[in-house]
């Protein structure tokens, strides 16, 4: 049996002859941790909209549990849980009445997973949902999709009007919880840091584009930051070497997956002073700026 629990090959879908995926290609391992990264319009929910069934992508194939994802049975459905760009939609409930909902379509519904999370927040099951904070709400949510035990979770933009102490809570019961079940799981944020200590692996997408498919690890570790002071106010323009350059003040960042002495070489072969370059520390949401740009 396959371990690949997404499979995506050649993408491509647009909107009103709008190109939002060119021949987006990745795919996930059973068990693992994916973050699909990209700015906003980069089509990391028309990807899980695909994903899904919601929609038929223009080219290409998605899989999910080797099925095409446009016509899943019910049964493998079952198997997936899915958080899509907001939290519960019948916030007229009780938590109570919440769980009784939805644990009537989920034979293996785990009463113990989702009152294990509420008790930890102290939210007992008569209290109303519209009445709970944004944060509150969140976790509600993620309780009620651990719930369903899902070999597989789709949690697009999790961090939608979060702050930090409920965005940790979320992250760090979720690491527990694969660590457990050996859940997988796909994940989107625009809080590209939180994903730095949670995720293996990553795709980051550029106007439907994939610029990196790789472990998190190798990734982090192979893309530089080189800082080049001076240079006489010449600007150094991206090639086949330096992905893209950064001036701030008399100043120049270069980003590069190539090491300090082929940069340093690249830079003489151009007739441009490499005195001064030396390599700059970056987190995980400096290096995906530095790869894709501010703006």
């Amino acid at each position: 049996m396959s371990d690949t629990v997404i499979q995506v090959d050649n993408l491509c879908h647009s909107y009103g002859g709008k190109d939002v995926l060119r021949g987006l290609t990745f795919e996930v391992k059973k068990g693992r941790i994916f973050g699909l990264l990209g700015k906003n319009g980069a089509g990391k929910s028309t990807t899980i909209n695909i994903m899904m069934g919601f929609l038929s992508p223009k080219e290409g194939v998605c899989r999910i549990f080797g099925e095409p994802s446009h016509s899943l049975r019910p049964e493998t459905r079952a198997r997936i849980g899915l958080l899509h760009e907001t939290f519960l939609q019948y916030e007229f409930f009780t938590i109570g009445q919440a769980e009784r909902f939805y644990a009537s379509f989920y034979p293996t519904w785990n009463h113990g997973v989702f009152r294990d999370l509420m008790d930890r927040l102290g939210l007992p099951d008569n209290r109303k949902i519209h009445r709970m904070s944004c944060g509150q709400r969140s976790q509600v949510t993620l309780a009620l999709i651990l719930a369903q035990m899902p070999e597989l979770m789709i949690l697009d933009d999790y961090s939608l009007g979060l702050d930090a102490g409920y965005r940790r809570l979320f992250l760090d019961y979720l690491v527990a919880y694969a660590e457990r079940y050996g859940t997988t799981i796909l994940i989107t944020s625009h809080i590209v840091q939180d994903l730095e200590r949670f995720v293996d692996d990553i795709v980051i997408l550029d106007q439907g584009r994939t610029l990196v498919s790789s472990s998190l690890h190798r990734f982090t570790q192979g893309f530089r930051c080189y800082g080049l002071p001076g240079n006489g106010g010449e600007t150094m323009a991206a090639d086949g070497v330096i992905a893209r350059t950064e001036s701030l003040g008399d100043r120049q960042y270069l980003y590069s997956f190539e090491s300090e002495n082929d940069v340093r070489t690249h830079l003489d072969a151009l007739g441009m002073d490499a005195t001064g370059l030396a390599p700059v520390s970056m987190t995980l949401e400096d290096a995906f700026i530095g790869l894709t740009g501010k703006y």
